[in-house]
């Protein structure tokens, strides 16, 4: 006997199958405190099929990673995908460059950002996106000094203790 069809394509979490795919497999954390993010933007990313089992099982460092241009391509250095065992003879170089794929006119308003006014490329996260590709969301960031980010904390610090104290208010 046939069953009838499920409605809407999802599965019995209540999930779709586009939620399903959408995972968070690593964050740069230190970005944020290190940097101060003027824009940012997701990119693709070519990577090998043990990568992709890598990346999906959550394996994957970029705290100390950046981009930068090398022959006329945007170049991820010093993110880390661990080797994924089973793959055994096929396996990649866990710390190999990575190219990211970006679009012509993105590209070159990277590129003018960085040579002109001395901005760097930070990746902040990587995830899988909605249809179940691997995504960068890449950042153009200017560096901040010591003194610069001990002001950023006690700003943040102090925004934070106004909050507590207006809420113990009103």
């Amino acid at each position: 006997m046939a069953q009838p069809p499920k409605s809407g394509g999802q599965n019995p979490k209540g999930k779709t199958r586009r939620q399903l795919a959408q995972k968070m497999v690593a964050e740069n954390r230190q970005a944020r405190r290190n940097y101060e993010i003027v824009d940012s933007l997701e990119v693709g990313i070519v990577l090998t099929g043990s990568e992709v089992k890598s990346l999906r099982e959550g394996r994957a460092n970029i705290a100390e990673a950046y981009a930068r241009e090398e022959d006329g391509q945007i170049v991820m250095v010093n993110a880390t995908i661990p080797t994924y065992p089973p793959a055994g003879q096929f396996n990649h170089d866990p710390g190999r460059k990575r190219i990211l794929l970006v679009k012509k006119r993105e590209y070159n308003r990277l590129m003018g950002a960085v040579n002109r006014e001395g901005r760097t490329l930070v990746p902040l996260e990587l995830y899988f996106g909605p249809t179940g590709v691997a995504k960068i969301k890449l950042a153009l960031a200017t560096g901040r000094k010591a003194p610069d980010k001990r002001d950023v904390e006690k700003k943040r610090d102090w925004d934070r203790q106004k909050g507590r104290i207006l809420r113990a208010r009103g």
